[in-house]
């Protein structure tokens, strides 16, 4: 909910600071990032960091399975970090709100924030099936039913900042491969320090 109400506050106050002073200010709304110095916190951080963890750790000390929440069905959309930093300087020399071809709501008026992401989703389940391979686990992943699943999809509409010309690079396997390394020197780091 906290979440939720910060970012429709965020839009608002562009909103209107647009309309009352004319300050140029849009909003980006990201999908599900990930990337390099993300939360590994396996309490409280998000899926992929959190299953980058878990299998990582299993490789490290020989676990011959894993256990995943949920049934693995339900579907994510995902973006590095990299490809967001991307799209913030993209909409910066290139959105023009004022503009005629900018995009526009169901009224005609001109759209204050654009949904980020790469427009793919993937179920949890492909999803821990390729992070297992990029972090050498070859043990069994075990599907915890008890476990809530939550959404069955999230999947955001992307198609006004697409059709503005802006398009992700990372590719969701290339991520992930680069987000496991970093996540190997992090905590290489963070052990070497304790």
């Amino acid at each position: 909910e906290w979440y939720a109400i910060a970012k429709i506050s965020g839009i608002k106050l562009c909103e209107a600071l647009r309309k009352q002073y004319g300050f140029d200010a849009f909003s980006l709304m990201p999908t599900n990032l990930y990337g390099p110095g993300d939360n590994y916190n396996l309490e409280n951080s998000h899926v992929l960091p959190a299953l980058i963890r878990k299998f990582s750790e299993a490789v490290d000390s020989n676990k011959n399975e894993v256990i995943c929440w949920g049934t693995g069905k339900p579907k994510r959309e995902f973006l590095h970090v990299d490809d967001l930093a991307d799209a913030c300087l993209f909409a910066l020399s290139n959105w023009d709100i004022n503009s005629n071809s900018s995009p526009k709501d169901e009224n005609n008026s001109p759209l204050s924030f654009l949904n980020v992401g790469s427009g793919k989703d993937i179920s949890i389940k492909d999803l821990a099936n390729i992070i297992a391979k990029k972090c050498d686990f070859n043990g069994n992943i075990i599907w915890d039913e008890s476990k809530p699943d939550g959404t069955p999809q999230k999947l955001l509409d992307i198609s006004n900042f697409k059709n503005l010309g802006w398009s992700y690079k990372i590719s969701l396997e290339d991520g992930i491969s680069s987000t496991i390394s970093s996540y190997k020197k992090e905590s290489k780091d963070y052990k070497i320090r304790i």
